[in-house]
């Protein structure tokens, strides 16, 4: 006889109860403060911009399929790569982080949203915005060609000096500036949130160990951004308004761009990375039914990464002569940082080891995760090493390096948690056949594509370049680095069918159908727009978790017959259906404040002023709409 759960049927209940918003259709999606839908919007946008990133990615890899390809020209092929790495780092990596963070953060400390939803929403409508602005440049003269990270003077001369001769850098300094605000907007809300919105019994070490990486990389991008956005600000008044921050003929400083950019550039590594890490630390423990080995030990090593990553910067210019005591302490720092990062590793084996595992895909992405992100932290550590360093610069060793950390780490774990908390977000499954089939597609394509540049990396071909010689012996890496790119878009494309197929075949989920550890599983999939029927009180770190198991008295789990939670004895009444609780109503006028951002960006790209002026006008007009527009409870949830 099965025994009902009676968490389960509150889910259930709130779940039957739930009525319909009054804001339905598209046009829901411009208006909506719920955080929810605004991870929806930040994930599957992200996913556009991956597939953009990808397809780039493959140009790439056909034009140096062989030796003096032609599939590229030079310009197009600086174009592509530029705008690949700036795709992925700007408009993938830190959007999914966001995604994540907006949909579980709230649901994961008992709260009913974020902190301020609408400025939630703009930071949204400003990240779509900003990518479209990027985007558009492929066709209003070229689009930016400098690298992703833009190094003056080559970024800073002015077009006239027949450096960069289009508005290609302009529109990265400019787009970039946009998606650093959209960013910031993110970071404050994250923050405030997490400190002061946490259900009554949340402390900070009850918090699940995701909640912590969030916090961790909202305050790193507070931090982080304002030292490049000076740098961006600076690249655009050398082009266009002839000062001379990094020109140094008129006694500027290159490197001074160099220590801006790298300030927030290795930062921005653990902003990319930490909610990876956050992610695998909550699937690790459910598929294998241990709780995470070390948990305080896992979150004060990110705190520590956090810490200790402002100190590592200079190892991206140990080339440039900064100076033997430079490069010794910068070097020592890149060991120091190896450690907390090898603590996390060796806490989720230890979690993994000697437990009840379940294969699924969100736990084969985990351990692919643990896997590669491994290879590409050892690498890194080479890094420290400045002779090593020295051979490595600038060659296809570090382009290896990097995509084991940041593909091997965030995206394996991304798609790890689309499979986790699928069910959760939108109340059915993604199926596991698929599912398996996709990461081993990803697994080998990824191993095929960016193992090989360790080789010709060490054997001398240099990155940036589109095109290489005959008789350098790098034909068939090359070639095998191709075929494992298509591999990866197989991958991908495996995966969207998946979602696409899942949603016709609607395989239902429960609340809890992972038998999971955090808040997010009490309540029904998918969620009510208000969360919470009742704000939980949390007794324990995994509270849901000792709600639902105890021990008996040799250590084995024993279901617990009541769910160990009075949540199912609240009665249905008059507010049973949420009814009762506030929920912000929606608004355009984020998306009409956001909106004078691209406009004022495009007069500063071309100098024309006027356009300027009405950007800045389309600014003031949303927000002061904003500001007078009434806040006002929607007894419909809408």
């Amino acid at each position: 006889m099965t025994t009902l759960d009676p968490s389960s049927v509150l889910a259930q209940r709130q779940q039957r109860l739930a009525r319909p918003t009054k804001a339905t259709g598209w046009t829901s999606w411009l208006t909506t403060v719920d955080h929810k839908k605004i991870a929806i919007l930040y994930g599957s946008t992200a996913m556009v911009f991956m597939v953009l990133g990808g397809v780039e990615a493959l140009l790439i890899r056909l034009q140096l399929w062989r030796p003096n390809g032609t599939v590229l020209t030079a310009a197009t092929y600086n174009q592509l790569f530029t705008m690949h790495g700036t795709t992925m780092v700007f408009l993938v990596g830190m959007p999914m982080a966001v995604a994540f963070g907006n949909y579980l953060l709230p649901l994961m400390i008992g709260a009913r949203d974020v902190a301020f939803p609408r400025i939630n929403m703009l930071g949204y409508w400003i990240f779509l915005l900003g990518g479209v602005f990027l985007y558009s440049s492929f066709f209003l003269g070229g689009a930016p060609n400098g690298g992703w990270f833009g190094y003056a003077p080559l970024t800073s001369m002015p077009m006239a000096r027949g450096f960069l001769p289009s508005h290609g850098a302009d529109f990265w300094a400019i787009g970039l500036i946009m998606l650093g605000i959209g960013s910031v907007t993110s970071a404050v809300n994250f923050i405030v949130t997490t400190l002061n919105m946490r259900a009554p019994g949340m402390t900070l070490l009850r918090m699940p160990v995701f909640v912590w990486m969030i916090f961790i990389i909202a305050m790193l991008t507070l931090f982080a951004l304002p030292p490049v956005t000076a740098a961006l600000i600076q690249v655009y008044m050398d082009r266009n308004f002839g000062t001379h921050f990094f020109d140094a003929a008129a006694g500027g400083d290159p490197l001074l761009y160099q220590h801006l950019f790298w300030l927030f550039g290795h930062p921005e590594v653990y902003i990319l990375i930490l909610p990876g890490m956050g992610i695998v630390s909550e699937i690790l423990p459910v598929f294998s039914r241990k709780p995470l080995f070390g948990a305080r030990v896992v979150v004060m090593s990110g705190i520590a990464i956090g810490f200790v990553g402002w100190g590592v910067w200079v190892h991206h210019m140990f080339a440039t002569g900064v100076g033997p005591a430079t490069t010794t302490g910068f070097g020592i720092a890149t060991m120091a940082i190896a450690v907390p990062t090898g603590v996390k590793i060796f806490n989720w084996l230890g979690t993994v080891w000697g437990g009840a595992v379940r294969l699924t895909t969100a736990m084969l992405y985990s351990l692919g995760f643990i896997a590669m992100f491994t290879l590409g932290g050892l690498s890194g550590v080479m890094h420290s090493i400045v002779p090593s360093n020295g051979q490595q610069h600038d060659t296809y060793f570090v382009v290896a390096h990097f995509h084991y950390v940041l593909f091997g780490g965030l995206i394996f774990a991304i798609f790890g948690g689309f499979y986790y908390w699928w069910p959760k977000v939108f109340g059915h499954f993604l199926s596991e056949k698929m599912g398996k089939v996709g990461f081993w597609l990803l697994f080998v394509g990824f191993n095929l594509t960016f193992f090989p540049m360790h080789i010709v990396g060490l054997q001398g071909m240099p990155r940036r370049t589109y095109t290489y010689g005959t008789g350098h012996g790098w034909e068939l890496m090359n070639q095998l680095e191709t075929v494992g790119g298509f591999i990866i878009a197989l991958a991908v494309l495996v995966f969207i069918v998946n979602v696409v197929a899942s949603r016709k075949r609607n395989d239902l989920a429960g609340a809890d159908p992972w038998d999971g550890r955090t808040l997010e599983w009490s309540i029904p999939s998918p969620v009510p727009v208000y969360n919470f029927l009742e704000v939980p009180e949390v007794h324990a770190f995994d509270d849901f978790w000792h709600r639902k198991y105890t021990e008996d008295e040799e250590g084995r789990l024993v279901r617990l017959p009541s769910g160990g939670s009075d949540a199912g004895e609240h009665p249905e009444g008059e507010h049973s259906d949420g009814s009762h609780i506030h929920l912000p109503s929606p608004s355009y006028w984020p998306l009409v404040f956001a909106f004078g951002l691209p406009m004022s960006g495009y007069g500063f790209v071309f100098k024309n002023w006027w356009l300027v002026g009405v950007g800045v006008a389309v600014l003031m007009f949303g927000l002061t709409a904003w500001l007078v527009e009434p806040d006002t409870a929607q007894d419909d949830h809408s």
